[in-house]
């Protein structure tokens, strides 16, 4: 009991840390990242679009809707995308963008946590998940719940931090822990959130770890690209 807790004032202490920067959060990941986010999530969508043909795809940890808007654009006009979120005022922000989009009726964004997925055993066809794994209190559980709900043969795509490569590492922690920190304070107003950001950048799995958990969780043809030096890492795998 103690440990479910624990799990869940984590679980809403990362919760409010997205909170107080919902409305700032897309400025300040564009000028934190030097503007590769965007390519990032462009090589996920391109990923999703090249590899399968979905009918449903459930974008997990969408935070303002980059993804999900992405995914609803690139992908044909059969394709219903899910977009959830476990902060609503991120939700609220990918709303504000949804408004704007001629096919917004193919997007759905909603309230749901990766630990415990309303949806049926074998009933989406694509899962993916772009820098929100980290901050899953039990991150076995949340894959073998993306595992639970893909369909036989559907994919997980994981597009999240990762180590860099040795040679790169040196620059990397530097920028981390002596340049993002103020730039972040002076993009948001507070620093607690990218506190956090930077702890789990660094204390994260590397791609060899990760793929194994993934396996572990029970998928297969697991594979791995690693992107700006290692910085980053897409992860496929087939469920």
């Amino acid at each position: 009991m103690k440990n479910c807790d624990t799990a869940a004032q984590k679980s809403e202490e990362i919760k409010q840390l997205f909170a107080s920067v919902a409305q700032r959060y897309d400025r300040a990941n564009q000028v934190l990242s030097l503007g590769r986010d965007r390519m990032w999530r462009r090589r996920l969508v391109q990923a999703v679009k090249n590899t399968t043909s979905p009918n449903v795809i459930l974008d997990l940890a969408t935070g303002s809707g980059d993804v999900a808007l992405a995914l609803n654009k690139a992908m044909g006009t059969h394709v219903r995308v899910i977009g959830m979120d476990f902060c609503p005022s991120m939700l609220d922000e990918a709303r504000k963008k949804q408004i704007h989009v001629p096919t917004r009726d193919r997007i759905t964004f909603s309230l749901g946590d990766c630990h415990e997925l309303a949806f049926a055993d074998n009933s989406i066809d694509v899962i993916t998940i772009a820098f929100g794994l980290r901050n899953l209190t039990d991150r076995m559980w949340g894959l073998r719940e993306m595992h639970r709900v893909l369909k036989s043969g559907g994919i997980l795509f994981i597009l999240e931090f990762s180590q860099p490569y040795r040679w790169f590492r040196p620059f990397y922690w530097s920028y981390l822990n002596l340049v993002l920190p103020s730039l972040a304070r002076w993009l948001t107003r507070t620093s607690a959130p990218y506190d956090h950001l930077i702890g789990s950048i660094q204390s994260f799995s590397g791609r060899k770890a990760l793929a194994a958990e993934i396996r572990s969780a029970g998928f297969k043809k697991v594979s791995t690209l690693p992107l700006t030096f290692g910085i980053v890492a897409l992860h496929r795998a087939t469920a």
